[in-house]
């Protein structure tokens, strides 16, 4: 313990002393501080490294808001999609090792994989996931919505989740890419995603905190407490998110100590000492352009961003005439930035606890202005401006400047039970529609979200915590439409959860019931159909089937009491009528029309 002490002081004795000796850092902390208190943000740490060593590491504000912890440099945070970096950077080790290259389709290596069409099978390759540039767009809401633990499921969903434009058309962000590349390096290594990570750079480059997955951060000491603003601004606790299905894309918690060794090692090209960590030819490439990430001309009010490219897990852009290389991260109550000025030999780390933040892209600059001897801009001055005049935009809307397109005085076009059952999209998830008191709902591993009717057969999803509706999300929550087959049955529910395809179409699967055979009998006999003789029988013990002459047999599927659907026709059903206690009259129910069958007397 005396030792943990003493090592514990002398770290905050040598960050202390960064912060006084370096004169490009004057006065830096004041503008630090500055950003905080405008932000809200409970805390961050940043640290700045030069070459192989680091200049300056602190944390500022709370690791825990409500406890008042204060956050430090061995603080851990999520560090999100700056994730996509390391990951990458493992396909580069195997292909310095020859077990792949860039070009190679990932059907060669990921056995059973497929994506949506011909094309892409055909065309996709490596290089394409590591730049983004597959013709996906995100369909994020395949992992956030629906989350699994397992990769190889994720993956699986890949098949079913349409692009929007060609291979190698446009490049558009999507985290499914880098869920498959980290499936790559366990399919070829025979090893985990997450220990690949933790054998080949935690390990050798002394990232003693930094852990791959949830239950690793929680299990630590000195970690940091999620947050985000709530509509009047005030600082709200998060749940972790629990990203292990998509770890590849997204799941590393590290302190911005621990990542300075990361930057260092890239600034380094590739080296540690005197050993070769990752390929010097592999550091160059990913932090080179590969993709055109947004075309134009710079901006009136960002003039020194020249261009805005992508790399292997890394954004390239110009700051102020100086080559940068970064990638950001979000993750529900934390967001970071991980930045390189391979040219100046500069890296700069933020890592924070509050969900969407700028802070990150703020204390960034700041210190790039310092480091980079450039101009400085007023940041704090900057962002105070650009929170107040959405604070006025927002302010306008509430008063009426937003229409609302809500058509009033309409209502479903069902009884709220008819909407009860599965919903399936095969690249997405499977939920629940429920009613319980005359409320409807979606149930999603035990996460329940109210169906609040808006208009017609749409409805919003909105948030139900604790057993209590978020009343304040009404009107602005995700809108999903349900749509009828030509039998009159709910058979989709359609939502905009991706914006750049058509709406994703959930398919219905009505709730069935368990109807034992003894029940079974009194359906069992032969019905009149306009002079044609229709048969229904039991097989296989305890299955209901009809059998008209010219058509094979059909399995019924109890859904309510004397009510059946065809197994394998939509819209098909078929229904049995009941008279003096006994079964006398069968009805088909079908898209061209409701047919009557009498039964015949034994």
């Amino acid at each position: 313990m005396k030792r943990i002490s003493i090592l514990f002081i002398l770290s905050l004795c040598i960050t202390f002393a960064f912060a006084q000796t370096d004169k490009r850092l004057k006065g830096i902390e004041k503008q630090f501080n500055s950003i905080l208190e405008t932000s809200k943000a409970p805390g961050f740490a940043v640290a700045i490294v030069e070459g192989d060593k680091i200049v300056y590491a602190k944390g500022f504000g709370y690791k825990d808001y409500e406890k008042k912890l204060p956050a430090d440099a061995n603080t851990l945070y999520a560090i999100g999609s700056s994730t996509k970096a390391f990951t990458s950077a493992l396909l580069g080790l195997l292909r310095e090792e020859g077990k792949l290259d860039f070009d190679d389709s990932p059907i060669q290596h990921v056995p059973g994989l497929e994506f949506y069409n011909g094309d892409m099978n055909n065309n996709i390759i490596i290089k394409d996931l590591m730049r983004h540039s597959t013709g996906l767009p995100r369909h994020d809401g395949a992992w956030y919505f629906f989350p699994n633990k397992n990769k190889d499921t994720l993956v699986a969903r890949m098949k079913y989740h349409e692009p929007f434009t060609g291979v190698r058309q446009r490049w558009y962000y999507n985290n499914f890419g880098f869920l498959l590349q980290g499936v790559i390096t366990e399919k070829l290594t025979g090893k985990s995603w997450e220990r690949n990570i933790e054998e080949e750079f935690f390990k050798p480059l002394g990232m003693d905190r930094s852990k791959t997955n949830l239950a690793g951060w929680k299990s630590s000491s000195n970690i940091a407490v999620g947050y985000r603003l709530d509509e009047d601004r005030m600082v709200k606790k998060m749940d972790y998110y629990d990203i292990s299905g998509m770890s590849p894309a997204g799941s590393i918690n590290s302190s911005v100590n621990d990542m300075s060794k990361w930057m260092m090692l890239w600034l380094n090209k590739g080296k540690l000492g005197e050993e070769q960590i990752l390929p010097e030819d592999y550091i160059q490439e990913a932090m080179s352009s590969q993709m055109v990430a947004a075309a134009g001309f710079p901006s009136e009010e960002l003039p020194d961003v020249q261009y805005a490219n992508y790399g292997y897990g890394w954004f390239l852009h110009s700051y102020k005439g100086h080559y940068l290389v970064e990638h950001g991260g979000n993750i529900d109550g934390f967001s970071a930035s991980v930045a390189l000025y391979p040219m100046d030999n500069i890296g700069i780390v933020v890592l924070t606890n509050q969900n969407g933040s700028a802070v990150p892209r703020l204390i960034r600059s700041i210190a790039a202005d310092h480091m980079l001897k450039v101009e400085k801009t007023e940041w704090a001055e900057e962002y105070k401006k650009d929170v107040e005049k959405a604070l006025e935009a927002r302010a306008k809307a509430e008063d009426g400047g937003k229409e609302d397109a809500n058509v009033k005085g309409t209502k479903p076009s069902h009884i709220l039970l008819d909407y009860t059952g599965f919903y399936e999209h095969q690249g997405y998830g499977k939920f629940e529609v429920v009613v319980e008191n005359d409320t409807m709902y979606a149930e999603l591993d035990n996460n329940r979200q109210y169906l609040h009717h808006y208009h017609y057969d749409t409805f919003e999803l909105i948030d139900v915590n604790d057993g209590k509706i978020e009343e304040s999300q009404i009107g602005g929550a995700l809108k999903v439409t349900f749509t009828t087959n030509v039998a009159g049955d709910i058979d989709y529910m359609k939502a905009n959860i991706e914006p750049m395809t058509d709406p994703i179409a959930f398919k219905r699967t009505p709730n069935t019931i368990d109807v034992d055979a003894t029940t079974l009998e009194q359906y069992v006999g032969l019905y009149d159909l306009m002079g044609t003789e229709i048969k229904t029988y039991i097989k296989d013990e305890n299955v209901l089937y009809v059998f008209v002459p010219g058509q094979p047999e059909y399995e019924l599927v109890p859904t309510a009491e004397h009510k059946f659907n065809f197994k394998t026709l939509e819209g098909f059903k078929v229904e049995f009528r009941e008279t003096d206690g006994k079964i006398s009259e069968i009805k088909f129910i079908q898209p061209n029309g409701t047919f009557k069958g009498t039964r015949k007397e034994e």
